[in-house]
């Protein structure tokens, strides 16, 4: 070969369908079976036929013809006997052969009604009988009994010629016959060969096409679908850079590559979530020692700032009460401004602490009796419930696996705000119900009091956010915060219902099980300072 040698051709690959070859090869399989079938059905009738016209037209004519020349015989030897002797029983078997001839005659027509042949042949037999009789049986039989009748002398050589001419016409009628069914016999058996071999040949074709056909499957199907399996049990068992080949028809090449971009695409979410979770763990790494320093600068802070606070009040405190003579009024109400800040700001700092330690420093999951949970909460605010003669009920309460601290300043918060915010003048009725919502229990606070503004109902969860000034409803602003942190970290949610007027009712779902933490939390008391200052 001179020249650059070409490169090997691509095997061009099927369009065809698994649908379409199966169409094909059963239409195809199909035309044959019909074209064999009806072969087949042509043939059998005409075995049919032949047997028929073989067993009722040929056998029965031979035979009658037989029996037609027996019966001319008859009338032969009576009228050569009647003739030579005159005697009249010789007549008898000549009027019973002329019976009988009669009989065949009419037989053998009916036979042979479609043969042209075969009834010219009975004709001649008919013509060459008819002359014998007219020309020497009937006038012998006509002459009187009891001595020989001369017409049997004068006529005995014409008698011999013409039933001599009977007898032609009869053994060229019976070799016809006999020839005529040797050759429905002949076309019989090749009728018959001929069935043989075609019902052989059904049978081999069915043969094949069963072949043809499981064959088919296996090289079109079976084999392309197992390639696919070993493909795809290769990719489960981790080797996800294992590529699949496409085999077989149009479809299953199409089935194979969706299945191939689906593992490529696999393949680089993996790639790519496998980033992203190494990008995460040392971001939830970096968050939870962040959060460790946190808590130990917030727990720190938080002394740190507690103690000037109680040394601001205290000596304030003590400067009132040494040189108060000595203070005007303005003075006087300097320093109580002074002290009520030192104040709130310790009240302030101690709520930050309890809402930071809330999921990390309470874990004790155990099975928590709300019930018993909400007397406890409910005996803690006895003083504030008594002086606002609040009228407080429930329905029983579940049982839940949860933190029983946290539970307790749930109902703490929740029952506190309602007694906090009533209306003037107006007994607060507080009621808390419990509905069982498939695996979450949906629980609502209830009360008359002065209620929420829709507008207010997300910001009233927000830490440090406020709807009244300090001087007309006391607090931090930290307490639904924290409530909110509480019912989350327990798998539900609160929010406040804004659909119940006079009054607030907030809702609020709880899980039966506590749900997994995300990793272990590290207590604070860890990550207190060796040295704490004194108190």
């Amino acid at each position: 070969m001179t020249g650059e040698e070409k490169p090997p051709r691509a095997r061009r690959l099927s369009t065809w369908t698994t649908r379409r070859w199966l169409q094909v090869g059963v239409a195809v399989s199909m035309t044959a079976l019909v074209l064999l079938g009806a072969t087949g059905s042509w043939v059998l009738a005409r075995t049919a036929s032949i047997s028929e016209n073989l067993v009722n037209v040929r056998s029965p004519a031979v035979t009658t013809a037989f029996r037609l020349e027996s019966a001319l015989l008859n009338q032969e030897t009576g009228i050569r006997g009647y003739g030579l002797t005159g005697s009249p029983e010789f007549v008898v078997p000549y009027r019973q052969g002329l019976a009988d001839q009669k009989t065949y005659m009419a037989t053998l027509a009916e036979l042979l009604a479609p043969d042209r042949a075969g009834l010219a042949d009975l004709n001649r037999v008919q013509e060459s009988a008819t002359r014998w009789q007219e020309r020497i049986a009937q006038p012998i039989a006509a002459t009187p009994p009891g001595s020989p009748s001369p017409l049997a002398t004068e006529r005995a050589e014409e008698g011999k010629v013409a039933f001599d001419a009977v007898r032609t016409s009869l053994r060229e009628q019976q070799e016809r016959l006999r020839a005529d069914g040797v050759r429905v016999g002949e076309d019989l058996s090749d009728t018959m060969r001929l069935r043989n071999w075609l019902f052989t040949a059904i049978a081999v074709l069915i043969a094949a096409l069963v072949g043809l056909a499981f064959e088919g499957l296996r090289r079109g199907i079976t084999t392309p679908l197992e390639l696919l399996g070993t493909d795809a049990r290769v990719i489960t068992d981790g080797d996800f850079d294992h590529a699949i080949t496409p085999t077989g028809p149009a479809d299953l090449r199409r089935l194979s590559s969706e299945i191939d971009f689906m593992r490529r695409r696999l393949v680089r979410e993996l790639a790519s979530s496998e980033e992203t979770r190494l990008r995460l763990d040392a971001q939830a790494a970096d968050l939870q020692r962040s959060n460790a320093e946190l808590e130990q600068f917030a727990y720190v802070a938080s002394h740190d700032l507690q103690e000037p606070l109680r040394k601001i009040s205290s000596f304030t405190q003590l400067l009132q009460r040494r040189y108060g003579e000595q203070l005007d009024a303005r003075a006087d109400q300097y320093i109580d401004f002074v002290v009520d800040g030192a104040n709130r700001m310790q009240i302030l700092i101690n709520d930050l602490l309890d809402f930071s330690r809330v999921g990390r420093v309470h874990q004790a999951h155990q099975e928590v009796a709300l019930d018993t949970v909400l007397e406890g909460a409910l005996s803690s605010l006895s003083v504030s419930i008594e002086e606002a003669g609040a009228v407080i009920t429930h329905d029983p309460l579940p049982s839940l696996v949860a933190d029983p601290t946290q539970m307790g300043m749930l109902w703490q918060n929740l029952i506190g705000n309602a007694v906090k915010f009533r209306r003037p003048e107006e007994t607060p009725k507080i009621h808390v119900s419990a509905v069982r919502e498939g695996e979450l229990w949906r629980f609502t606070v209830t009360d008359n009091g002065i209620g929420i503004a829709p507008e207010y109902a997300e910001k009233v969860f927000v830490i440090f956010q406020r709807l009244h000034t300090k001087d007309v409803y006391g607090g931090s602003g930290i307490g639904l915060a924290m409530c909110k942190k509480i019912v989350e970290f327990h798998g539900g949610t609160i929010f406040v219902d804004p659909e119940h007027e006079l009054g607030t009712r907030i809702t609020f779902t709880l899980a039966r099980q506590l749900p997994k933490p995300a990793g272990q939390p590290i207590p604070v008391e860890a990550t207190r300072s060796a040295e704490e200052p004194t108190r």
